[in-house]
This record gives structure tokens, C-alpha cells and sequence, in this order.
């Protein structure tokens, strides 16, 4: 079958249940066009989360035009790191984060495989909270009933698996873009005459570029989740740039739509984003609502089946118990009940919540983003011996304790750049309150992998392997 009829059969397959898990994806069973990840990246920041994350802009104390223009630098760059890694699914044929067992050995990845796992459980939380508000304002039920109702959706859709997680974010994008461009309008028709002077001070600046970048980097864990389907084939560029316009371009829209949002009616979107922006088209308050929910289940599927492939890749070497549906049921909807408990007993101070969760993320997950990518692309150039990912005594060991402790060390060199609620570093106050950790870690990191790789038992391995690759080609 060629490749257009494979596209038209994954889409009559939307609703069949996915039998693969963290395994490799073999060329028979790979479909699609790069275009597909347009359309979810697109949904997947184009929801209410993602306003919320730019209504701390102001919540700061930057003014509109220093908002707005943090929001589009932290976005442009942040994404670059999250598109870097789109060009890895279609090579490898694997998901995101097993990639790591090259880097770190097959139970050194326990490391960043346990942040990852806390960061996706610690978003579907933040998100089923927001979705609960919509749903509570839209069936006039409370908002844990509304975080239960959202769950149970979002559960159900991920026990689909991957083509539907991608069918529903077709339509999902377009019922966004809309919902989301009408409130723009809106809010800008009806700015208030004298805007707050707000803060133009550059330690505030940076702090909100450091959480908007943050926001782009925690989704370079899901990346070649949803582009390992695509043939090996597909242009690395393309899968780059379709990624990048989907998270970059359509994150920047709606977190301007929350800057604006805060300067308009702070205190009511503090208390109930939902109800806030759906009261501004009263009478179609309830369609609002309804595509506000959808966007949470949107982001929550994507959460929820990444938490799956990242439980797996920790537990399962060989990835064998990952495949068919069975694991897939019982491990999402074991972490759905769990984080569903922990969101309704959520505190209401969302806001502080969240800033507090994306600023932490961001420390994390920078020197694995710097390492994966240094490895992939510097010293492997994108060549690996994807048997290796799934073999405990294979070439990359058990544990990797050189890049262990490159990663624990960037943590560290992180902490007097950091600007965070809990912790300031002195680097830091001296700069104003400016937070440049991201910048300093993935430096060291990128650095310290490369020369350690290069010129230790990490680069001979890559050469090895290469020249293996190349032997049998």
C-alpha cells in the first residue's frame, strides 16, 4: 500500500484501539504526512492551560507591550528545543524518552524518566482543574465533579492510543483557533482607557521569558511520541517546521489572549477562567465552555499517553509488556485516578501553583534536552542501533554514570541563576530578579556531554555503531 492509502486507512482506523507501545514502529505499520503535527501541536497549546501560563506575564508585573513581547521571545526560542527533537521520531521509530537509555544506559534513565513521569501527572492536574471549572460552569455541577467527568473523557480517549489522540486534535484546533481569535478581538475592543505602567525592569523580564521558554520545553519529552508513525523518510525539516509553527506560533496567540485577559478582569480570571472568558459571548456562553473542556482533554490525552510510554520505558526493557491495549488501560487509568484525586483537592491558588510547577520543570528538564540532543545530533548524527534501546546487556551499559553526573552537576551550576518562589540564587538578586538558568544549564550541559562523548568511551561506542550500521546497510 502506498503512502496516500496508508494516510487514508489511519484515518478510517481513528477509533481502532493502537497495539504499540514503547516498541519500535516497523516500516509497514508507519503512515502520515509531517502536516499531522501541525494540527497537534496546534491544539495542544491552544487551550486554556496555555492562557493561563500568559496571564502570569502580568500577574508579575510586566506591562502589555513587555508581555506580550516576552511571550513571543520566550516562545520562539523555547520551541526551538521542543521542534529540535520532532526529527528523532521518523529516524528512530521510537518514543521520546526511551531515546534516553543511549545516553544514560538502560537504568540510568531512571533519572530524567521520573521527572518526565512527575511532569506530565503534575500538568494533567493543572489542566483537569481548569477543565473542571468549564465543565461545573457549563452542567452546573461542582467543579470536582466537573474534574471527574473531564478525566473520564480524557481516560477513555487515551485508551484509543495514537491515531485518535491525533484525530481528535484536528478537529480541536480548528474549534480553538475559533473560540480563541474571538476572544482576542473581543478583549481588544474592550482594553480599559489607562493601562497599569506595570514593570519594565529586565530581571522581570527575563523571569517571564524563562517561564514561557519553560512552557515550550516541557513538551520536548512528548515530541517523537506523535512523529515515530511517520515514515523514516520524512524530511527532518519538515517535521521541524510543522512542529515548530504549531507550538511556537499557536502558544504565542493564546498567551497573549491571557496577558490581555489579566489586564482586562485580573481578579476574575484568578478566581474562574472559564466562566470569565465565556461570559464575554453570552449567548453562546455554553458553546465556549464546551470547546474550553475539549481543549483540556485535548492536552490531558497527550499527558496521559506520555505518562504510559514513559512508565513503560522504565519498567519494561524489552517493551514487550507495553504493547496491545491491555498496559495501556490499566497503567493510564491507575495514574488517572490517582492525579484526579490529587486535582480535587488542588489549592485554589491556581496561579501560584503553576508558575511554581513550570519554573521547577524548567530546571529538570534542561541538561536531558541538552544531552539528548547533543547525543543525537553531534555525536550519533541521528544513527543508532535501534535494537540497542531494548537490550539490557547491550552497547550502552546499564548505567552511563558520566552523563549521570553531567546531569546532576547542571542542576547545580543552574542554582545561582535561579529566580523561583521557593528559591532565589545570588546570581540572581544580583540581576535583578532575572532568571537565566535555562541558558547556563543547557550550555554546560551540551558542552560537557559533547567533550566527555567525543573523546570518551560514549564517542568510540557512536563510531562502533555507526560503522556497524553502515556495514550492514
Amino acid at each position: 500500500m502506498n503512502n496516500n492509502g496508508k494516510e487514508i486507512s489511519a484515518k478510517r482506523r481513528a477509533l481502532d484501539v493502537e497495539q504499540h507501545g514503547i516498541d519500535y514502529i516497523p516500516p509497514e505499520h508507519r503512515f502520515g504526512k509531517p502536516y499531522r503535527l501541525l494540527t497537534l501541536w496546534f491544539a495542544g497549546n491552544v487551550q486554556i492551560t496555555t492562557l493561563a501560563t500568559g496571564a502570569l506575564a502580568v500577574v508579575l508585573g510586566l506591562n502589555l507591550t513587555w508581555a506580550i513581547l516576552s511571550i513571543l521571545i520566550g516562545n520562539f526560542i523555547g520551541g526551538l528545543y521542543m521542534a529540535t527533537h520532532s526529527a528523532q521520531g521518523p529516524r528512530l521509530g521510537v518514543p521520546q524518552m526511551i531515546q534516553s537509555r543511549a545516553q544514560f544506559g538502560m537504568y540510568g534513565t531512571s533519572l530524567p524518566l521520573i521527572i518526565v513521569i512527575i511532569m506530565y501527572l503534575g500538568f494533567f492536574v493543572l489542566s483537569s482543574y481548569l477543565g473542571g471549572q468549564a465543565l461545573s460552569n457549563l452542567l452546573h455541577v461542582t467543579t470536582n465533579e466537573g474534574i471527574i467527568i473531564t478525566n473520564v473523557i480524557v481516560l477513555v480517549g487515551t485508551w484509543f492510543g495514537h491515531n485518535w489522540i491525533h484525530a481528535y486534535n484536528r478537529v480541536m484546533a480548528v474549534l480553538s483557533l475559533g473560540i480563541f481569535l474571538a476572544m482576542i478581538i473581543h478583549l481588544l475592543g474592550h482594553m480599559p482607557t489607562h493601562l497599569p505602567k506595570g514593570s519594565v525592569s529586565y530581571g522581570t523580564v527575563l523571569l517571564v521569558i524563562s517561564i514561557i521558554v519553560s512552557w515550550q520545553l516541557t513538551w520536548a519529552p512528548y515530541v517523537s511520541d506523535y512523529s515515530r508513525y511517520l515514515p523514516e523518510n520524512t524530511p527532518p525539516m519538515k517535521t521541524f517546521w510543522y512542529t515548530y509553527i504549531g507550538s511556537a506560533v499557536g502558544a504565542s496567540f493564546v498567551m497573549i489572549a491571557g496577558a490581555l485577559a489579566s489586564l482586562t478582569a485580573f481578579n476574575a480570571m484568578s478566581a474562574d477562567a472559564p466562566a470569565y472568558l465565556a461570559s464575554l459571548f453570552p449567548s453562546m456562553k455554553w458553546l465556549f465552555l464546551l470547546i474550553i473542556a475539549g481543549g483540556v482533554v485535548s492536552i490531558n490525552m497527550e499527558n496521559l499517553y506520555g505518562a504510559f510510554l514513559t512508565f513503560f520505558t522504565s519498567i519494561s526493557p524489552s517493551g514487550e509488556s507495553s504493547q496491545g491495549a491491555k498496559g495501556r488501560m490499566i497503567s493510564t487509568s491507575v495514574m488517572a485516578v490517582v492525579a484526579t484525586i490529587v486535582a480535587v483537592n488542588l489549592s485554589a491558588n491556581f496561579s501560584v501553583n503553576l508558575t511554581n510547577f513550570i519554573v521547577f520543570l524548567l530546571y529538570l528538564l534542561i541538561p536531558w534536552t541538552a544531552i539528548n540532543l547533543t547525543d543525537f545530533y553531534l555525536i550519533h548524527h541521528g544513527r543508532y542501533d535501534v535494537k540497542q534501546f531494548f537490550m539490557v546487556n547491550g552497547r550502552w551499559g546499564l548505567v552511563n554514570w558520566t552523563a549521570v553526573g553531567i546531569f546532576v552537576v547542571t542542576l547545580l551550576v543552574e542554582l545561582p541563576f535561579v529566580n523561583s518562589l521557593l528559591y532565589e540564587g545570588w546570581v540572581a538578586k544580583r540581576m535583578g530578579g532575572a532568571d537565566i538558568a535555562w541558558i547556563i544549564g543547557f550550555i554546560f550541559a551540551a558542552v560537557a556531554y559533547y567533550v566527555s562523548a567525543k573523546y570518551g568511551k560514549q564517542g568510540r561506542l557512536a563510531k562502533e555503531e555507526i560503522a556497524s550500521l553502515e556495514a550492514t546497510a
